[in-house]
Protein backbone atom coordinates (compact mmCIF):
# COMPACT_ATOMS: atom_id res chain seq x y z
CA UNK A 1 0.00 0.00 0.00
CA UNK A 2 1.65 3.66 -0.88
CA UNK A 3 2.07 6.01 1.55
CA UNK A 4 -0.47 8.64 2.15
CA UNK A 5 0.39 12.24 0.24
CA UNK A 6 0.77 14.86 2.90
CA UNK A 7 -0.01 17.87 1.44
CA UNK A 8 1.41 21.43 3.75
CA UNK A 9 -1.04 23.15 5.27
CA UNK A 10 -2.37 26.34 3.90
CA UNK A 11 -0.10 28.82 6.75
CA UNK A 12 2.99 27.05 4.42
CA UNK A 13 1.86 27.24 1.39
CA UNK A 14 1.42 31.45 1.47
CA UNK A 15 1.16 31.53 -2.45
CA UNK A 16 -1.93 29.43 -2.02
CA UNK A 17 -3.65 32.19 0.12
CA UNK A 18 -2.36 34.51 -2.86
CA UNK A 19 -3.81 32.98 -5.68
CA UNK A 20 -7.20 31.61 -3.22
CA UNK A 21 -7.97 35.68 -2.66
CA UNK A 22 -6.93 36.69 -6.66
CA UNK A 23 -9.38 33.58 -8.00
CA UNK A 24 -11.96 34.98 -5.38
CA UNK A 25 -11.72 38.31 -7.03
CA UNK A 26 -11.90 37.17 -10.21
CA UNK A 27 -15.11 35.01 -10.03
CA UNK A 28 -16.64 38.52 -9.01
CA UNK A 29 -14.98 40.27 -11.90
CA UNK A 30 -16.59 37.36 -13.76
CA UNK A 31 -20.07 38.07 -12.57
CA UNK A 32 -19.90 41.43 -12.90
CA UNK A 33 -17.98 42.41 -16.19
CA UNK A 34 -17.70 39.18 -18.51
CA UNK A 35 -21.52 38.15 -17.91
CA UNK A 36 -23.20 41.56 -19.17
CA UNK A 37 -21.65 41.48 -23.26
CA UNK A 38 -22.39 38.01 -22.88
CA UNK A 39 -26.07 38.41 -22.61
CA UNK A 40 -26.18 41.78 -24.47
CA UNK A 41 -26.21 44.15 -22.13
CA UNK A 42 -25.35 47.91 -23.65
CA UNK A 43 -23.40 49.66 -21.74
CA UNK A 44 -22.07 52.04 -24.38
CA UNK A 45 -23.55 54.70 -21.85
CA UNK A 46 -24.23 55.47 -18.67
CA UNK A 47 -27.42 54.73 -17.40
CA UNK A 48 -27.29 54.97 -13.38
CA UNK A 49 -27.30 50.97 -13.20
CA UNK A 50 -24.20 49.79 -11.33
CA UNK A 51 -22.97 47.20 -13.45
CA UNK A 52 -23.94 49.11 -16.32
CA UNK A 53 -21.84 51.98 -15.50
CA UNK A 54 -19.02 50.00 -13.67
CA UNK A 55 -18.60 48.70 -17.26
CA UNK A 56 -18.77 51.75 -18.90
CA UNK A 57 -16.31 53.71 -17.02
CA UNK A 58 -13.65 51.15 -17.67
CA UNK A 59 -14.57 50.31 -21.30
CA UNK A 60 -15.24 53.56 -22.70
CA UNK A 61 -11.62 54.84 -22.88
CA UNK A 62 -9.73 51.69 -22.49
CA UNK A 63 -11.47 48.74 -23.95
CA UNK A 64 -13.35 49.37 -27.48
CA UNK A 65 -13.93 45.95 -28.12
CA UNK A 66 -15.05 45.14 -24.73
CA UNK A 67 -17.73 48.19 -24.91
CA UNK A 68 -18.79 46.83 -28.42
CA UNK A 69 -18.17 43.01 -28.92
CA UNK A 70 -18.07 41.45 -32.23
CA UNK A 71 -19.81 37.69 -31.88
CA UNK A 72 -15.88 35.91 -31.22
CA UNK A 73 -15.75 38.31 -28.37
CA UNK A 74 -18.68 37.39 -26.53
CA UNK A 75 -17.87 34.02 -26.99
CA UNK A 76 -14.54 34.70 -24.71
CA UNK A 77 -16.53 36.75 -22.31
CA UNK A 78 -19.19 33.83 -21.98
CA UNK A 79 -16.37 31.78 -21.58
CA UNK A 80 -15.00 33.82 -18.11
CA UNK A 81 -18.74 34.28 -17.25
CA UNK A 82 -19.82 30.68 -17.42
CA UNK A 83 -16.65 28.18 -17.69
CA UNK A 84 -13.99 30.14 -15.95
CA UNK A 85 -16.16 31.35 -13.29
CA UNK A 86 -17.08 26.99 -12.46
CA UNK A 87 -13.72 26.53 -12.46
CA UNK A 88 -12.68 29.71 -10.12
CA UNK A 89 -15.53 28.38 -8.18
CA UNK A 90 -14.04 24.77 -7.83
CA UNK A 91 -9.88 26.11 -7.88
CA UNK A 92 -10.17 28.48 -4.85
CA UNK A 93 -11.65 25.63 -2.59
CA UNK A 94 -9.16 23.27 -3.80
CA UNK A 95 -6.51 26.09 -3.16
CA UNK A 96 -7.34 26.38 0.67
CA UNK A 97 -7.58 22.59 1.09
CA UNK A 98 -4.95 21.26 -1.26
CA UNK A 99 -6.65 18.79 -3.64
CA UNK A 100 -3.70 17.59 -5.79
CA UNK A 101 -6.07 16.51 -8.50
CA UNK A 102 -6.48 20.27 -9.57
CA UNK A 103 -3.42 19.94 -11.18
CA UNK A 104 -4.49 19.20 -14.91
CA UNK A 105 -7.51 21.28 -14.92
CA UNK A 106 -5.51 24.44 -13.56
CA UNK A 107 -2.64 23.81 -16.22
CA UNK A 108 -5.57 23.88 -18.91
CA UNK A 109 -7.51 26.94 -17.77
CA UNK A 110 -3.94 28.33 -17.21
CA UNK A 111 -2.91 27.52 -20.82
CA UNK A 112 -6.22 28.35 -22.53
CA UNK A 113 -7.17 32.02 -21.01
CA UNK A 114 -3.20 32.83 -21.18
CA UNK A 115 -3.53 32.59 -24.84
CA UNK A 116 -6.88 33.58 -25.38
CA UNK A 117 -6.74 36.86 -23.25
CA UNK A 118 -2.71 37.50 -23.72
CA UNK A 119 -2.67 36.37 -27.60
CA UNK A 120 -5.54 37.35 -29.00
CA UNK A 121 -7.51 39.98 -27.10
CA UNK A 122 -4.23 41.99 -26.29
CA UNK A 123 -3.57 41.18 -30.18
CA UNK A 124 -6.62 42.88 -31.38
CA UNK A 125 -6.06 45.88 -28.36
CA UNK A 126 -2.79 46.83 -29.34
CA UNK A 127 -2.43 45.56 -33.22
CA UNK A 128 -5.74 44.81 -34.47
CA UNK A 129 -8.07 47.18 -36.17
CA UNK A 130 -7.94 50.59 -35.34
CA UNK A 131 -11.64 50.67 -34.51
CA UNK A 132 -10.96 48.05 -31.65
CA UNK A 133 -7.51 49.28 -30.54
CA UNK A 134 -7.42 50.96 -26.72
CA UNK A 135 -6.53 54.41 -26.39
CA UNK A 136 -5.64 54.17 -22.64
CA UNK A 137 -3.42 51.09 -22.78
CA UNK A 138 -2.10 51.87 -19.10
CA UNK A 139 -5.96 51.55 -17.73
CA UNK A 140 -6.43 48.62 -20.37
CA UNK A 141 -3.35 46.71 -18.79
CA UNK A 142 -3.97 47.77 -15.08
CA UNK A 143 -7.05 45.75 -15.96
CA UNK A 144 -6.16 42.94 -18.01
CA UNK A 145 -2.65 41.83 -17.01
CA UNK A 146 -4.34 39.86 -13.78
CA UNK A 147 -5.87 37.79 -16.23
CA UNK A 148 -2.70 36.89 -17.76
CA UNK A 149 0.07 36.95 -15.35
CA UNK A 150 -2.00 35.29 -12.38
CA UNK A 151 -3.19 32.35 -14.65
CA UNK A 152 0.92 32.43 -15.64
CA UNK A 153 2.03 32.03 -12.12
CA UNK A 154 -0.68 29.23 -11.20
CA UNK A 155 0.75 27.22 -14.15
CA UNK A 156 3.97 27.33 -12.73
CA UNK A 157 2.71 26.56 -9.20
CA UNK A 158 1.13 23.59 -10.68
CA UNK A 159 3.78 22.30 -13.08
CA UNK A 160 5.02 19.68 -10.77
CA UNK A 161 2.85 16.69 -9.67
CA UNK A 162 1.16 16.67 -6.01
CA UNK A 163 1.80 20.41 -5.85
CA UNK A 164 0.50 21.41 -2.69
CA UNK A 165 2.77 18.96 -0.82
CA UNK A 166 5.41 21.74 -1.31
CA UNK A 167 5.45 25.46 -1.28
CA UNK A 168 5.90 26.46 -4.59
Amino acid sequence: MPDAVVNLPLRRRPIDIFFAVMFTLFIVTSCIADMLPTVGVDFSQPTGQFLVDSNYWYAHDADPLFMHPPVWMRIVTGLSAFVYLAFYLVLVPALIRGWNRIQLPAVIYATAISVITGVIVFGVEFFGEPEFQTQNPVKFLAFNLPYVLIPLLLLIRMRKPLPFTRRF
